[in-house]
């Protein structure tokens, strides 16, 4: 072997073991740095951080109102619309599940965690609302049914239906048959303060009507209520 030879080899050697050690040193990471890859750090600023499940389906957003997930819920993605910052939460079959969100300016401020039916919207509300310009408030837990199971598709494409109506009063039509055929959730527990400063607990019947009212009232004074379904007092 000439000397220009054995030269030409050892530079293919050497440039061969360079590459091995590079690819040795790449595989070690993959098969090591995933598994160990944490960090610890002081301080992380951040618009938005997606919390995955393994296999990288999304469980939990914490985000800037900009950058909130629209949500999605019964398999419907919803299209692009205004969320305020918060945290949202999703099941292990991609719905929304649940969310802990807040905001305040000088109109209105407010802060609620909501759990959410499974393959439905809200059924129970830790709140605080404010009407921030009139000192006006209600705060408390609130509690939401749903008469007709597995509704929320058709409820969906109803109200997107009604969206597109002209006119007042074939959209207030419309309107009412989706509660009359019993889509909309209904109102049936408060308690806490009222934005009428009560104070108490407030019950209503399936069908969202007013049935019992034990509260003390904005002048102090204690009461004690029952109501038939028209909204009369009962004896």
């Amino acid at each position: 072997m000439t000397k220009g030879n054995l030269n030409t080899t050892v530079t293919i050697l050497s440039i061969y073991a360079l590459v091995s050690a590079v690819l040795i040193l790449y595989l070690l990471y993959v098969s090591f740095g995933k598994t160990e890859n944490k960090q610890a750090m002081d301080e992380l600023t951040v618009k938005r951080i997606n919390v995955v499940s393994e296999n990288g389906d999304l469980r939990m957003v914490i985000s800037n109102e900009t950058r909130q997930h629209n949500g999605v819920l019964d398999g419907i993605e919803f299209p692009p619309r205004d969320r305020e910052q918060g945290i949202i939460f999703f099941n292990s079959v991609g719905d929304e599940c649940g969310r802990l969100v807040y905001d305040g300016d000088k109109e209105e401020a407010g802060m609620v965690f909501s759990v959410d039916q499974f393959r439905n919207d809200q059924i129970l509300q830790l709140q605080y609302l404010e009407n921030t310009g009139i000192k006006s408030r209600k705060y408390g837990l609130q509690l939401w049914d749903y008469p007709k199971e597995s509704a929320f598709g058709e409820l969906y494409h109803r109200y997107q239906d009604l969206q597109k109506l002209e006119g007042k009063e074939a959209r207030q039509k419309a309107f009412a048959q989706i509660k009359a055929d019993s889509l909309l959730a209904q109102d049936r527990l408060f308690v806490g303060k009222t934005f009428d400063n009560e104070v108490g607990l407030f019950i209503r019947d399936q069908n969202g009507n007013p049935r019992i009212k034990i509260y003390v009232d904005e002048a102090g004074n204690p009461r004690i209520e029952s109501l038939d379904e028209k909204g009369s007092f009962v004896d």
